[in-house]
Parts: C-alpha cells; sequence; structure tokens
C-alpha cells in the first residue's frame, strides 16, 4: 500500500511541532538563520568589506550570532503555542557600507545573500526529497525532517523579502531605489515595529499559500 507521503509532510509542518519533533523544529530554524547571517558577511567580504570577518562573525558557532528574542523566545513561544509557522531571527551581521567597492549595488547584494541561501537550501532538500520518493526510498522520518528544512528555509526566504524594516528586503529597496525615495523610506523605517507587527498579524496570512506552492514545485508533493 502506498503512503500518502502529502499527508504526513502537512500533519508534521502544520500540527507536528510537539514532542521531539519540535526540537527539530527549534534546531533546524536556529541552523538556517546563522546560514542566512553568514551569508550576509561573506558578501559583504566579497564586495570588499572585511567588518564581519574581524568581528568574529563569519562562522557556524551559534553564540557569535543568536538573538535571545529573535533566535530563542519568540521560536520556543510559537513551537510551544503550536502556532503553524515558526520565524525568527538573529542579530544583524554588521557591514561598513563605505568599505565596498560598488556602493548601492553591493548593498544590493548583501541585502538578498541571506535570502538566496535560504533559497539554496530549500531547493537542495526538495530535491533530495524528490530523488527519494522517485527511487522509492519511503523512510517517513527522513523526509518529514526534510520537509521541515525546505519549509523553514522557504519561510525564511519570504519573510526577509517583505519590504518593511529591519528585513532584508527594506535594505534591498533602499539600495535600489532612487536616491531621491530614500526620505521617504527613512520616515516609514522610524514606524517599522508596528508595520511588522500588523503585518505578522494580519498580512502573513496571506503569504503562507505561497511558501506551500513554492514548497510543493520543490519537492512534488501537494499540500
Amino acid at each position: 500500500m502506498a503512503f500518502d507521503f502529502a499527508t504526513s509532510a502537512r500533519s508534521c509542518i502544520l500540527f507536528g511541532m510537539t514532542g521531539p519533533i519540535s526540537i527539530f523544529y527549534f534546531l533546524i530554524l536556529i541552523a538556517s538563520i546563522i546560514v542566512h547571517e553568514v551569508a550576509h558577511g561573506l558578501a559583504a567580504e566579497r564586495e570588499g568589506d572585511p567588518t564581519a570577518r574581524l568581528l568574529g562573525r563569519i562562522t557556524l558557532n551559534p553564540l557569535k550570532h543568536i538573538d535571545w528574542l529573535g533566535s530563542i523566545i519568540l521560536p520556543a513561544i510559537l513551537i510551544l503555542t503550536n502556532a503553524g509557522f515558526v520565524v525568527g531571527w538573529a542579530k544583524p551581521v554588521p557591514y561598513d557600507a563605505n568599505n565596498l567597492r560598488r556602493g548601492r549595488k553591493s548593498e544590493a547584494i548583501v541585502s538578498v545573500a541571506g535570502i538566496l541561501v535560504n533559497l539554496s537550501v530549500a531547493i537542495v532538500f526538495g530535491l533530495l526529497i524528490r530523488v527519494m520518493l522517485l527511487t522509492g526510498y519511503t523512510s517517513v522520518a527522513v523526509i518529514d525532517i526534510a520537509s521541515i528544512i525546505v519549509l523553514i528555509n522557504i519561510v525564511l526566504a519570504l519573510f526577509n523579502s517583505i519590504p518593511i524594516a529591519p528585513l532584508d528586503g527594506f535594505r534591498f529597496l533602499s539600495s535600489v531605489l532612487p536616491v531621491r525615495a530614500l526620505p521617504t523610506l527613512r520616515i516609514l523605517e522610524q514606524y517599522s515595529l508596528p508595520l511588522l507587527i500588523v503585518f505578522i498579524v494580519f498580512g502573513w496570512k496571506f503569504v503562507v499559500p505561497f511558501a506551500f506552492t513554492i514548497y510543493s514545485l520543490l519537492t512534488g508533493i501537494a499540500l
């Protein structure tokens, strides 16, 4: 009898944030956030700024990146309350824009580096799931864990793409929009916290279907 991996994956992703699986959620989230931040530092270094390396931030050591609110408290609350999604953040990797060789173009590259890395991780593990299913590999536990990795990285990429400070989407807009738009962006930045809270509470539900669609495209499992 064929096993319904779609049902298993959906249950694991949406309703499985309890017991041992919640530990996997937490560890995968922390690892994905750290990789995201290291990508910013590496991109800045490649564009000419060594600040992140000089401060010891180009490392996978979680102690260098953890933000107690964004890396521990918020994810723990979302997991323990079975919120159905998990987001978080680490301490931003600093860079000195004055050192960047190509000015605002370099800033744009640095701002999207973390998003691109999260998408890359999602693609790799999504394709891995496809290969496992095509070859008849039917370990439910492995596919469930891979599914969590895929979805968490999709969620992080989408969340960070939102053009609200301090998210990467806002930094990208600031680096590509005409200079005359910067004063308006600076005004909006002053209200970033309430705007972000409003978006998470009222707007995130409209983003979730996109996360599921991307997941299904990558893995071949319809949610």
